[in-house]
């Protein structure tokens, strides 16, 4: 780690910045990680007033304003690598990143998916859940790999689908849940306890199955 041990972290946003917050407040308990930097591809994005907010260096880089989806993730990798990070964390960074980003941060690049992976990748996976009968639903961090969604996961929490839940209701339960699974996934990683391995998850030495930690809220 650099810094003295410290680990270096950069989160990416599109929007809000729940999952920044709680990752923020995490670390202010438990302060075994430091955020450099937080980086949005919208200058609206209220993410970035939590960064102020905490004294964290903010950017804007807006993917329109880029010919391509490489030419945004190159100078992405730029503004990035300024910040020297051990850890880049995707925090409702609404983009799907190229095979050259995602290889460039190999092993150190987490996502938090708003599914219980495999299941429903992609978008929408509260009216998903909700339209396939699952009786069960919920979120999972993941390292990310080329594939979308694909990555060997870290840890799931889980909650029971009511017969009344609609969407929104569905997406505020696993909002709770994500507050809490994605700092711990943080700090299991900023302590060294949490690795990808020849493409697989390991936490404390020990192989992840492919649902990762069981968190039990």
């Amino acid at each position: 780690m650099s810094d003295s041990n410290t680990c270096n972290i950069v989160v990416l946003i599109s929007g809000s910045g729940s999952n920044l917050q709680a990752i923020i407040d995490d670390l202010a308990e438990h302060p075994t990680a430091k955020i450099r930097a937080v980086i949005s591809n919208s200058a609206d994005a209220y993410g970035l007033v939590r960064a102020q907010q905490a004294g964290i260096a903010q950017h804007v880089l807006n993917h329109k304003e880029f010919a391509d989806r490489l030419a945004f993730d190159s100078a992405l990798i730029e503004v990035i690598d300024q910040y020297q990070p051990d850890l880049v964390v995707l925090a409702g960074f609404m983009r799907i990143l190229t095979p050259e980003f995602t290889r460039h941060y190999a092993q150190r690049l987490l996502n938090i998916h708003p599914s219980l992976l495999p299941k429903h990748k992609g978008l929408e996976t509260h009216q998903r859940a909700i339209a396939a009968g699952d009786t069960e639903h919920g979120c999972s961090v993941h390292f990310v790999t080329e594939e979308l969604d694909g990555g060997p996961v870290v840890i799931q929490a889980s909650l029971a689908i009511s017969a009344d839940d609609n969407a929104e209701q569905l997406a505020q339960k696993v909002h709770a849940l994500e507050h809490q699974v994605y700092p711990l996934a943080v700090r299991w990683f900023a302590e060294g306890r949490l690795q990808l391995h020849q493409h697989k998850a390991m936490l404390d030495g020990q192989l992840l199955g492919p649902s990762g930690f069981k968190f039990q809220p």
